[in-house]
């Protein structure tokens, strides 16, 4: 049976999307860049191409994907395809299928996907998810049938699943068990939209009133800023602003032997460790300088150490690294690791391996207040808190924190704060007043000449380093 199935021309961006064959595909990065229009529409075509085929739309809860594709695809498929409200799936006459579905928590998404199988699938606005629940979803993407195995993703900067949908489709950092071959994104901006650019065309200007941050995530698809972002003082790029240069995060060099040097520490049971260096100069401005970071082992691999592995590494560390070796070392941990539970204490390993701490000042608020004030930019450009470009781990987590829903000036903990949570530990050891000025802190005139700008780069002392 041949369906008549008459559609707009796609601007050249959901074109591009509509021709890509790889396996996930990633569409959007801003707000108003036609993404659910796109993908209803390719699944659409999809199920008139080929017969028998079983795709799929899910979106996180039941208004929202009925207000962005249930009541818009009854209005586009009138007389194409036939709709089961009970089972929310439309029949196509030649067998085909486009299954609606929504799952707003872990029990719920289960029972939607278990014993499903579909041979197309899209997820619309995937930074609304945790990497846990696309991992289930893309599980049910599979069959012994001629048609395509595809997921195609929608999304935008900001959300749970934030660092999940970068990491594959912006920044491309894959594990052993993902193929790079398989991924590709395509990123769409208001101003692609022609469609919205003419039914509003106040739209750009909207977004171009948002404050400077916001409206580089909304109108310029910026996957370093989002709004809700907790550190938003924090950038990893050299900014200009005048003729000032704005950056928290450097190259090394070699620290002085004159400064002094502190470790923190934030356990993790089941979730990733943070061990930070610390050096802190003349005036007071601590340089994150060298990380241990890991669920036991190594966040990428996921494989656990012990305790006592843990702590015998950061004796190495300490005992062989020029930066660290034969120095005073002040350290503070997590008041938890002291806890026992009938066993040994994780502050009992340490100890047993000379890794000495204090217990740290848990208040979250002043902490967190404490980590706003020395990342916040002086009149000359300058915070009070670097990190060398090394301690990877610190720069990739910190600007994807976001604030908690339910508490005020808090950090939400369900994101990966576990650095975050170290450098509060080590920021309430040696607190500072807000809107520091340089003279407050005696700042000498640049000792190290570390911050010379020469045709827009940044350029640094530093001498060559062994990672960790």
């Amino acid at each position: 049976m041949t369906v008549n199935y008459r559609m707009s021309a796609p601007n050249e961006k959901q074109r591009l999307f509509f021709l890509d064959t790889h396996k996930y595909v990633g569409y959007g990065g801003a707000r108003g860049g036609g993404k659910s229009w796109a993908i209803r529409r390719k699944l659409a075509l999809l199920c008139l191409r080929y017969a028998g085929i079983k795709c799929g739309i899910y979106r996180r809860t039941y208004p929202e994907l009925r207000n962005n594709h249930v009541v818009p695809l009854l209005r586009e498929l009138v007389g194409v395809a036939d709709y089961n409200e009970s089972k929310k799936i439309f029949l196509f006459p030649n067998g085909s299928t486009l299954q609606l579905c929504y799952a707003d928590n872990q029990n719920k998404l289960n029972q939607t996907f278990q014993g499903q199988e579909y041979d197309v699938l899209a997820i619309d606005e995937a930074t609304q998810i945790p990497e846990e629940w696309f991992s289930i979803i893309r599980a049910t993407v599979r069959g012994v049938n001629p048609f395509p195995k595809r997921m195609y993703i929608t999304c935008n900067p900001g959300g749970v699943g934030h660092t999940w949908v970068k990491r594959l489709f912006i920044d491309r950092k894959f594990s052993d068990r993902e193929n790079p071959d398989d991924y590709s994104f395509i990123q769409a901006l208001p101003t692609d939209n022609k469609a919205l650019m003419e039914s509003d065309p106040d739209y750009v200007g909207k977004l171009e009133a948002l404050p400077p941050k916001l409206r580089r995530a909304w109108l310029e698809g910026s996957w370093d800023i989002f709004d809700g972002q907790f550190f938003e003082e924090f950038t990893d790029a050299p900014e200009h602003y005048g003729d000032r240069l704005y950056t928290h995060v450097i190259e090394p060099f070699e620290i002085p032997a004159s400064w002094e040097i502190y470790r923190s520490f934030d356990w993790g049971y089941s979730k990733p460790f943070s061990c930070d260096w610390w050096a802190v100069d003349g005036d007071g401005r601590a340089y994150l300088i060298l990380q241990m970071y890991g669920c036991g082992g190594s966040a990428d691999e996921g494989v656990k150490w012990s305790s006592d592995k843990v702590f015998s590494e950061i004796a190495r560390v300490e005992r062989e690294h020029r930066w660290l070796v034969g120095k005073s070392i002040r350290g503070v941990a997590d008041s938890a690791i002291w806890a026992s539970d009938g066993g040994e204490a994780i502050v009992e390993s340490a100890e047993r391996h000379g890794v000495y701490f204090e217990k740290s000042d848990k208040t979250r608020i002043a902490g967190w207040m404490q980590m706003h004030y020395r990342l916040a930019f002086d009149e000359t450009g300058r915070p009070m808190m670097y990190f060398f470009n090394t301690c990877r781990h610190a720069i990739r987590t910190l600007p994807l924190l976001e604030y908690s829903k339910t508490v005020p000036e808090d950090l939400d903990t369900t994101g990966e704060d576990h650095f975050a949570d170290s450098a509060r530990y080590f920021c309430m050891m040696r607190p500072i007043r807000a809107a520091a000025k340089a003279e407050e802190y005696g700042r000498r005139a640049d000792p190290l000449d570390q911050f010379k700008e020469t045709g827009g780069k940044i350029y640094s002392y530093h001498g060559s380093i062994r990672r960790y």
